[in-house]
Protein backbone atom coordinates (compact mmCIF):
# COMPACT_ATOMS: atom_id res chain seq x y z
CA UNK A 1 0.00 0.00 0.00
CA UNK A 2 1.16 3.73 -0.69
CA UNK A 3 0.29 6.29 1.63
CA UNK A 4 0.52 9.94 -0.62
CA UNK A 5 -0.48 13.21 0.45
CA UNK A 6 -1.28 15.93 -2.62
CA UNK A 7 -3.78 18.34 -1.81
CA UNK A 8 -3.97 21.52 -4.57
CA UNK A 9 -5.26 24.68 -4.75
CA UNK A 10 -7.10 25.10 -7.93
CA UNK A 11 -7.89 27.84 -9.93
CA UNK A 12 -9.90 28.23 -12.60
CA UNK A 13 -12.56 30.91 -14.65
CA UNK A 14 -15.29 30.88 -16.93
CA UNK A 15 -14.42 31.65 -19.77
CA UNK A 16 -13.23 35.43 -20.77
CA UNK A 17 -13.95 36.12 -17.14
CA UNK A 18 -17.75 36.50 -18.06
CA UNK A 19 -20.06 36.53 -14.25
CA UNK A 20 -21.78 33.34 -14.78
CA UNK A 21 -22.09 32.39 -11.38
CA UNK A 22 -24.70 34.21 -10.01
CA UNK A 23 -25.77 33.78 -6.47
CA UNK A 24 -29.04 30.99 -7.14
CA UNK A 25 -26.26 28.68 -9.53
CA UNK A 26 -23.38 29.29 -6.68
CA UNK A 27 -25.26 27.86 -4.29
CA UNK A 28 -26.07 24.38 -6.22
CA UNK A 29 -22.43 24.61 -8.16
CA UNK A 30 -20.02 24.47 -4.89
CA UNK A 31 -21.77 21.22 -3.89
CA UNK A 32 -22.04 19.67 -7.24
CA UNK A 33 -18.07 20.39 -7.40
CA UNK A 34 -17.95 18.51 -4.20
CA UNK A 35 -19.58 15.23 -5.55
CA UNK A 36 -18.10 15.55 -8.97
CA UNK A 37 -14.71 15.23 -6.59
CA UNK A 38 -16.21 12.66 -4.48
CA UNK A 39 -17.37 10.30 -6.74
CA UNK A 40 -13.78 10.11 -8.81
CA UNK A 41 -11.94 9.37 -5.70
CA UNK A 42 -10.69 13.11 -4.46
CA UNK A 43 -12.05 15.22 -1.56
CA UNK A 44 -12.64 18.83 -1.91
CA UNK A 45 -11.56 20.41 1.15
CA UNK A 46 -12.41 24.30 0.35
CA UNK A 47 -14.34 25.16 -2.81
CA UNK A 48 -15.37 29.20 -2.90
CA UNK A 49 -15.30 32.06 -5.58
CA UNK A 50 -16.86 34.79 -7.21
CA UNK A 51 -18.70 35.18 -10.29
CA UNK A 52 -16.07 34.88 -12.68
CA UNK A 53 -14.08 32.08 -10.89
CA UNK A 54 -13.58 29.18 -8.61
CA UNK A 55 -11.36 28.06 -6.22
CA UNK A 56 -11.04 24.52 -5.11
CA UNK A 57 -8.67 23.12 -2.51
CA UNK A 58 -8.50 19.60 -3.68
CA UNK A 59 -6.92 15.92 -2.10
CA UNK A 60 -5.87 14.16 -4.74
CA UNK A 61 -5.71 9.89 -4.70
CA UNK A 62 -1.98 8.94 -5.73
CA UNK A 63 -2.88 7.62 -8.95
CA UNK A 64 -4.67 10.87 -10.57
CA UNK A 65 -2.69 13.77 -11.75
CA UNK A 66 -4.31 17.22 -11.41
CA UNK A 67 -4.67 17.50 -15.13
CA UNK A 68 -7.14 14.82 -14.94
CA UNK A 69 -8.71 15.91 -12.29
CA UNK A 70 -9.52 19.37 -13.63
CA UNK A 71 -10.61 17.99 -16.69
CA UNK A 72 -13.55 15.48 -14.41
CA UNK A 73 -14.25 18.56 -12.64
CA UNK A 74 -14.86 20.75 -15.05
CA UNK A 75 -16.12 18.74 -18.19
CA UNK A 76 -18.44 16.93 -15.07
CA UNK A 77 -19.65 20.64 -13.84
CA UNK A 78 -20.22 22.53 -17.29
CA UNK A 79 -22.56 19.35 -18.94
CA UNK A 80 -24.66 19.74 -15.43
CA UNK A 81 -24.78 23.30 -15.47
CA UNK A 82 -26.18 23.24 -19.41
CA UNK A 83 -28.45 20.55 -18.50
CA UNK A 84 -29.91 22.27 -14.62
CA UNK A 85 -29.50 26.03 -16.03
CA UNK A 86 -30.94 26.06 -19.52
CA UNK A 87 -30.64 29.85 -19.39
CA UNK A 88 -27.07 29.68 -18.97
CA UNK A 89 -26.58 28.32 -22.21
CA UNK A 90 -23.27 30.46 -23.06
CA UNK A 91 -21.52 29.14 -19.34
CA UNK A 92 -18.13 27.42 -20.02
CA UNK A 93 -15.06 27.56 -18.30
CA UNK A 94 -11.76 29.01 -19.33
CA UNK A 95 -9.36 26.05 -20.74
CA UNK A 96 -6.82 27.00 -18.80
CA UNK A 97 -6.30 26.47 -14.79
CA UNK A 98 -4.08 26.75 -11.81
CA UNK A 99 -2.80 24.52 -9.45
CA UNK A 100 -0.93 25.07 -6.79
CA UNK A 101 0.72 22.25 -4.27
CA UNK A 102 -0.28 22.98 -0.76
CA UNK A 103 1.41 21.20 2.36
CA UNK A 104 -0.26 20.29 5.37
CA UNK A 105 0.75 23.24 7.06
CA UNK A 106 -1.55 25.05 4.68
CA UNK A 107 -4.42 23.53 4.26
CA UNK A 108 -5.86 25.95 7.41
CA UNK A 109 -5.03 28.25 5.72
CA UNK A 110 -5.55 27.85 2.03
CA UNK A 111 -9.36 26.98 3.55
CA UNK A 112 -9.70 30.29 5.16
CA UNK A 113 -8.30 32.23 1.88
CA UNK A 114 -10.52 30.15 0.02
CA UNK A 115 -13.52 30.79 1.77
CA UNK A 116 -13.07 34.78 2.28
CA UNK A 117 -13.19 35.48 -1.36
CA UNK A 118 -15.73 37.65 -1.28
CA UNK A 119 -14.05 40.16 0.56
CA UNK A 120 -10.93 39.29 -1.17
CA UNK A 121 -11.81 40.30 -4.09
CA UNK A 122 -13.37 43.75 -3.14
CA UNK A 123 -9.36 44.66 -3.15
CA UNK A 124 -7.93 42.13 -5.68
CA UNK A 125 -8.82 41.32 -9.81
CA UNK A 126 -8.81 38.05 -10.73
CA UNK A 127 -6.18 38.61 -12.51
CA UNK A 128 -4.18 40.57 -9.85
CA UNK A 129 -4.70 37.56 -7.70
CA UNK A 130 -3.77 34.54 -10.27
CA UNK A 131 -0.81 36.21 -10.99
CA UNK A 132 0.11 36.66 -7.58
CA UNK A 133 -0.18 32.96 -7.55
CA UNK A 134 1.78 32.48 -10.00
CA UNK A 135 4.74 34.91 -8.50
CA UNK A 136 4.68 33.35 -5.05
CA UNK A 137 4.96 29.35 -6.13
CA UNK A 138 7.62 30.69 -9.06
CA UNK A 139 5.72 29.43 -11.83
CA UNK A 140 6.99 31.16 -15.04
CA UNK A 141 4.22 32.71 -17.70
CA UNK A 142 4.09 34.70 -20.64
CA UNK A 143 1.71 37.16 -20.06
CA UNK A 144 0.77 37.33 -23.59
CA UNK A 145 -0.24 33.93 -23.30
CA UNK A 146 -1.68 34.13 -19.56
CA UNK A 147 -5.22 35.14 -20.57
CA UNK A 148 -6.09 33.22 -23.90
Amino acid sequence: MSYVCSNFHCVFSTKDRRPFIIPPLRERLWPFLGGIARENGMKALSIGGVEDHVHILLSLPATMPVAKAMQLIKGGSSKWVHETFPDQHLFAWQTKYGAFSVSVSQVEKTITYIQNQPEHHQKLSFQEEFVALLKKHNIDYDERYLWG
